[in-house]
Parts: structure tokens; C-alpha cells; sequence
């Protein structure tokens, strides 16, 4: 039996280890930059009927910590009333540092707009459904985020407002 050499170095042909080239991607941390709570009509607001009317709102910034390093945060708001009662308001910052190098300007402004998100939705996710069933309400199942739609929306909104000459930052549905 031939013997099979487990050594990775030595299959790249030399001692130390090898950079990395072309562009790189890579999660650094994430970590929950803020979070709140409120039910301002508890307890009363238990004794109605649980249909409620849930508006969802999502907003995105990202902010260059050092070169080729991201912070992104995702701010996730849910709010469900009961005919004009806030049953409850809930908003997390899910916030995560990423490593984007050697990316185009094109590419690193899509990677941070998708790529970013996606990875950071399921925690957002969880912590607003974990809020409001501590809250004593039932559970708040957001539906997943297409972040490639929303900035290809994002993008086309941009274009048709840059050929009618108006401001770009009005109507964007991710801030």
C-alpha cells in the first residue's frame, strides 16, 4: 500500500504557509449592537383578541472600520397593533464585522448590501422572536429577505431617479 502524506505544507511545496490571492471575504464577529422592548398597553392589551395588524420595517447602513474592514448592521423594527393599540414595538441592531478585500467598488457595495444581510437576518431574526414570546405574546415568524431583489429594487430605483434628475436617497427600501 502506497502511504498517503497528510501534510498539506508539503503538498504545496514549501514550509511556510501560502497568502491568499484574489478577493476575500470573511466574518470577523457578530454580536447584537442594541435591542429593545415595549408593550405599552400590557396588560390590558392580553385580554383582546389576537388579530393583529404587524408593520416590519428594515434598514441597513455599513460603515468602513480600517482597510478592508466592515462593520454592517442590520436594523430589523416590528410593531403590531390591535385595531390603533401598540400591542407591542420591537427593533433589533444585529450587527456583524466583516473582512471584504480586493473586491471592485461595484462588487464590494453588492457584497455588503446582500451578502452581509443574509448572514446577519437569521440572528436579527431570532432575538425579535425571542423578545416578543418573552414579551408574552406569540411568536413573531419573520419571513426570509431576498437582499439581492430588495438591491436590484434599490439600484433600478436609483437609475430611473438619476435620468429624471432627482435625489437618489428618497425612496430607498434599504437605508
Amino acid at each position: 500500500m502506497a502511504e498517503e502524506d497528510n501534510n498539506p505544507q508539503a503538498a504545496v511545496g514549501g514550509e511556510g504557509t501560502q497568502e491568499p490571492t484574489g478577493p476575500q471575504f470573511g466574518l470577523q464577529r457578530i454580536y447584537m449592537k442594541d435591542s429593545s422592548f415595549e408593550s405599552p398597553r400590557a396588560p390590558q392589551i392580553f385580554q383582546s383578541q389576537w388579530q393583529p395588524k404587524v408593520n416590519f420595517d428594515i434598514k441597513m447602513r455599513n460603515e468602513k472600520v480600517t482597510d478592508d474592514v466592515y462593520e454592517v448592521v442590520l436594523s430589523l423594527t416590528a410593531e403590531a397593533k390591535l385595531e390603533e393599540d401598540t400591542a407591542f414595538l420591537v427593533e433589533v441592531h444585529q450587527a456583524g464585522v466583516f473582512t471584504v478585500k480586493d473586491f471592485p467598488e461595484t462588487e464590494l457595495e453588492q457584497i455588503l448590501a446582500t451578502v452581509c444581510p443574509n448572514i446577519l437576518f437569521p440572528y436579527a431574526r431570532e432575538s425579535i422572536d425571542s423578545l416578543v414570546t418573552k414579551g408574552g405574546f406569540p411568536a413573531l415568524m419573520l419571513s426570509p429577505l431576498n437582499f439581492d431583489a430588495l438591491y436590484r429594487q434599490k439600484k433600478q430605483q436609483e437609475a430611473e431617479q438619476a435620468a429624471a434628475g432627482g435625489d437618489t436617497t428618497a425612496t430607498n427600501p434599504i437605508q
